[in-house]
């Protein structure tokens, strides 16, 4: 598979990785032969690129952190709850009749399981999600990252659960706020900013309703907006004033919202998301936590195109936890841009002078 612009995308190309709607069911399944019917819809739906296999790259497989199925039940949890206490009016009220604490935690084990049967914890997030359903696949996203430096961090099972739900549910005081604001696509006036930043205040007294979920969880919901110098919302808490659950969420959020398409902001690619991170290190966010969450972060996804500085271009078709800055990468092209008969592959971590220039 190789990733591409969906503007590049022509009728005939066969789709390499599933997409998904808000509710976690696939819209389109990997293998389908596009049209041009739904590459329109593609793109009227906020996909900005898609994975394709072609005669050069139809061997190279995504490797899901969490797989397909997993990913499909816990986002519909997530929609099913965020949907219902974004229409019901007496939400806040009827909230504590819910049992989401053991809802939540059922779906956190299930992702938990996944991570702990895979060969290791690479966190490599692929998936295609159309605008609608960013919501409710962040959630999902977020919760993996966390689950990842939870388990980096040698976390017990209980403290992995409480995580785990605070990640799933870090997002819920969302629905409090009117959905137009949330989902407007132009920038946000002073005033529309301010309101919206309620959100981690009507989360936290959503979840302290809860039986099932403990304060460490609902601390998700109040303090993920809070950063390591005191910048943050709603308290300006700072540095370990700000439990650490919610400095991994933070982590997980700005990361998984910079490598995503949203209508208000340019997608960046995963070297570029973590490049932020490290220079708002012990400023913005925990920079002992960021270095764990980049020892298990693809910098370069498989699928990646890629440009060397000896000028020859292609894309990436293996990564290794061990060296995420030197993956193997497929040639495709020459330094005149000129299509190879006969790709070959290099590995990085051998050809110590040849080094990744850009990648997109």
């Amino acid at each position: 598979m190789r990733k591409v612009h969906i503007f590049e995308a022509k009728s005939g190309d066969v789709l390499a990785v599933d997409i998904y709607g808000p509710n976690g069911a696939v819209l389109l399944a990997k293998g389908v032969k596009l049209t041009d019917s739904y590459i329109r819809g593609l793109r009227e739906n906020g996909i900005r690129h898609i994975y394709i296999h072609d005669i050069f790259t139809f061997d190279i497989e995504e490797k899901p952190t969490i797989s397909p199925v997993v990913r499909q039940q816990a986002v519909k949890k997530v929609y099913e709850t965020m949907t219902e206490l974004i229409e019901e009016q007496k939400a806040v009220q009827r909230v504590s009749s819910l049992d989401l604490g053991q809802e939540y935690q059922k779906i956190f084990k299930e992702i938990l399981d996944y991570l702990l049967s895979r060969e290791n914890l690479l966190i490599n997030l692929s998936d295609l999600v159309i605008s609608k359903g960013y919501f409710f696949h962040h959630s999902v996203n977020v919760a993996t990252i966390a689950g990842v430096i939870g388990l980096a961090k040698g976390y017990s099972s209980q403290q992995l659960l409480d995580l785990g739900v605070g990640a799933l549910l870090f997002d819920i005081g969302m629905t409090q706020i009117p959905s137009a604001l949330w989902a407007k696509k132009g920038p946000l006036s002073p005033e529309e900013r301010r309101i919206i930043s309620h959100h981690t205040e009507f989360g936290f007294e959503l979840l302290k309703k809860q039986n099932n979920i403990s304060p460490s969880s609902a601390y998700c919901a109040l303090q993920h907006h809070e950063r390591f110098d005191g910048s943050g919302y709603p308290h300006k808490a700072a540095g370990k004033y700000i439990h650490e659950f919610a400095r991994i969420i933070a982590i997980a959020d700005v990361f998984d919202a910079l490598t995503s398409p949203r209508d208000h902001r340019q997608q960046h690619s995963p070297h570029e998301a973590a490049e932020y991170l490290c220079a708002a290190g012990n400023t913005l966010f925990d920079y002992e936590l960021i270095k764990t969450f980049l020892k298990y972060v693809a910098i370069y996804p498989l699928g990646t195109n890629i440009v060397l500085n000896t000028g020859y271009r292609g894309v990436v078709s293996n990564i290794f936890p061990e060296y995420p800055l030197r993956p193997v990468v497929r040639i495709l092209q020459n330094p005149n841009g000129e299509t190879l008969k006969s790709p070959f592959e290099i590995d990085l971590r051998k050809e110590v002078n040849v080094t990744i220039v850009e990648a997109f």
